[in-house]
């Protein structure tokens, strides 16, 4: 069975109210595991406890840039209590981002948080939105990151909406990135013309061809991500479970 996990900011009011108490809400509901987007000022030690007592894995944490530029050594150390095997970068300020050359120094930075994650027996990936799909010298800026970043030190989370909100396939860019696609952000779209999320298997995007493409390069996690909702959190996170699991 593959491994699905949520991304906990998708629920984030809820965890920012009662952070432990909503891990066993998730775990509950029946997934697997759990990628963070903030730890709300929990040990990792306790972290860990929790994640043990209701039998859900650490999926990655999002860590934002300035944070794996100026304090990477505490990331890694908390990573490795909680035994999550990935530290995501989820965005980029536009300075790193802005122009072919600003995306090769930016991998040039990740090469070296790569290379420091790798030592410790952890790996360092990218999260896009739409901007990394504008070109510049006729690449978009996944690829110039994936031209210019050694594969062992920067894996993809491939964005799946955000991939078709700029205009592209998600498969095409899975059969791209290959096994360097280690994890897929799934998030439904509601249409052409309204882009909102809407839960997994309710909107246009084609999830069946994408995890079976998924399956093809090994993907690790697929990992569900809503950020707009029309009925409660928890009764969202639950469908969008639901579906996955049929066509996984």
């Amino acid at each position: 069975m593959e491994n699905i996990a949520l991304q906990l900011y998708s629920i984030k009011e809820l965890t920012s109210a009662d952070f432990l108490g909503t891990l066993a809400k998730v775990a509950e509901i029946g997934y697997d595991g759990v990628e963070f987007a903030g730890y709300f000022g929990t040990s990792a030690s306790e972290l860990k406890k929790a994640l043990d007592a209701h039998g859900l894995r650490a999926a990655g944490s999002h860590i934002g840039i300035s944070d794996l530029q100026d304090g990477l050594d505490r990331t890694i150390e908390y990573s490795l209590t909680i035994e999550s095997p990935y530290i995501i970068c989820p965005g980029l300020p536009e300075e790193m981002r802005s122009s072919a050359d600003s995306y090769k120094r930016t991998a040039e930075a990740f090469n070296r948080i790569g290379e420091r994650c790798k030592e410790q027996g952890l790996r360092f990936g990218y999260h896009n939105h739409a901007v990394e799909f504008e070109k510049f010298d006729g690449l978009t800026g996944i690829e110039l990151l994936a031209r210019h970043t050694d594969p062992d030190h920067l894996f993809f989370e491939l964005d799946t909406y955000w991939a078709e909100a700029a205009g592209f396939r998600s498969v095409d860019w899975i059969e791209s990135l290959k096994e360097r696609c280690s994890v897929l952000h799934i998030k439904d779209m509601k249409s052409g013309q309204d882009k909102r999320n809407t839960e997994i298997g309710s909107g246009i995007m084609d999830f069946k061809a994408i995890v079976e493409t998924g399956k093809r390069y090994g993907v690790q996690w697929y990992t569900v991500e809503q950020e707009e909702f029309e009925m409660p959190q928890l009764e969202s996170i639950k469908a969008s479970l639901a579906y996955l699991r049929q066509i996984l």
